[in-house]
């Protein structure tokens, strides 16, 4: 049975969309992968021609080397939705023989509560090689792999331990949507986007909350993801009624707005109503900064060349690159885009020992950019593509709110 079979799937609208493919091959030139490495023959091959041919199997086995980065999609100028497609059709490939080590790396919210008590044993462990390569023979993550650093507290724990905000609200409530890395893994991320919040003047809630099921989906466990991201959806909401929704963790809040609904099928009211209302932090900052509630003249010069890259589930995102535009605001600093689809990680693709050179080599332009044009400091929207982009370049990467934070005079930490 199909993944998506009783829970109104789009899945029939999303095959229809195939019809429009004239073989034009501007995915194939434009997809990460297959650029790499000739075990993807491109999503053409196993997007709209190989779905002419199934009916309930793959065609072959080479979609499970597809990362979901969906530039395929973006680049189509038909709108077949190849990425949403070949999605759902390895997760009906891999039904009943998903490994171990794939349902182990998706349960982010336990690893995030198993390892912040023990971060300092859990951070040896994972800077040690033999254990690493043992890790990888038994489990099957590779031992290079970027790995999320542990954290002795976590945003929740923060919260209950500062002080009280010294400015009083003037603004509306909002909601902050921390994810789970941003809940325990980027927490320094998480804190400095609420101080930006708070010090423009908004109250922000952060209620208890869970994994949005992004990386299960991606690992074809739809059943346990849907079930995420309806308890998300029911914790971001009980935070009170059409209140914008904020996130510092860019592919999860993409999850939200559009994923969760083409991929898993999940039509729920309150899906949609979560979704409607979510906002990456940028492009929040950005919609702020037209309002004049942010503005340019609040900002202290921080003089630095920052690369750029922004990850591929934020492009799917259709807002434009809001980040570059906020921080081209803060006087002194200069971006420069990468203008590179993916940095290879997608998720928890680049942490499989089977796929982890090739995650690597899709991301190599990106990691040589930003190592050329600042050795010291890039910016990126997601945790697991900052991850994969310093551990191969070297470079501090940060979340772009981080240098909101320090123009605003929040902060001097930054290797500028």
């Amino acid at each position: 049975m199909s993944p998506a079979a009783g829970h109104g799937h789009p899945d029939t609208t999303m095959r229809e969309t195939l019809d429009h493919c004239v073989k034009c091959t501007i995915c194939e030139t434009q997809c990460p992968v297959a650029r790499v490495t000739p075990k993807f023959p491109g999503p053409k091959f196993v997007g709209p021609q190989a779905e002419r041919f199934r009916n309930g199997e793959s065609v072959d086995d080479s979609i499970d080397y597809c990362s979901s980065c969906g530039i395929c999609t973006q680049a189509c100028p038909q709108g077949v939705k190849i990425a949403e497609i070949n999605t759902i059709r390895r997760a009906e490939m891999r039904a009943g023989k998903i490994p171990v080590r794939d349902k182990l790396i998706t349960q982010t919210t336990l690893m995030g509560k198993f390892m912040t008590p023990f971060a300092p044993i859990a951070n040896m462990a994972l800077g040690n090689k033999p254990i690493r390569k043992i890790v990888q023979a038994v489990v099957g993550v590779a031992e290079d792999a970027a790995m999320p650093p542990a954290q002795s507290q976590t945003v929740q724990g923060w919260l209950k331990k500062r002080k009280p905000p010294v400015k009083q609200p003037t603004r509306e409530p909002i909601v902050f949507f921390t994810g789970c890395a941003g809940g325990y893994f980027e927490v320094e991320t998480s804190k400095k986007t609420i101080e930006v919040l708070e010090f423009l003047g908004y109250e922000v809630l952060v209620p208890k909350q869970g994994c949005c099921g992004l990386a299960q989906q991606s690992n074809g466990l739809f059943e346990g993801a849907r079930r995420d991201v309806l308890s998300l959806c029911d914790a971001l909401l009980s935070a009170g009624k059409d209140l914008t929704i904020v996130s510092s963790s860019g592919s999860c809040a993409g999850m939200m707005k559009h994923e969760a609904h083409q991929i898993l099928g999940v039509d729920d009211p309150r899906l949609l109503d979560v979704g409607t209302r979510m906002r990456e932090t940028s492009e929040f900052l950005l919609e702020i900064m037209d309002e004049g509630v942010l503005t340019p003249e609040m900002f202290r010069e921080i003089n630095v060349t920052v690369p750029y890259h922004q990850p591929c589930q934020v492009k799917s995102q259709a807002m434009g690159m809001p980040a570059l535009t906020v921080m081209e605001s803060i006087p002194g600093v200069k971006v420069v885009d990468s203008n590179q689809p993916c940095c290879g990680i997608a998720g928890t693709y680049g942490l499989k020992k089977e796929k982890y050179e090739i995650a690597k080599a899709v991301g190599q332009p990106v990691f040589d950019m930003v190592k050329a044009t600042n050795p010291n400091l890039g910016a990126c929207d997601t945790e697991t593509c900052r991850w994969q982009i310093e551990k191969h370049s070297g470079v501090k990467m940060v979340h772009p709110v981080e240098l909101v934070h320090q123009a605003l005079g929040l902060s001097n930490n930054l290797p500028v």
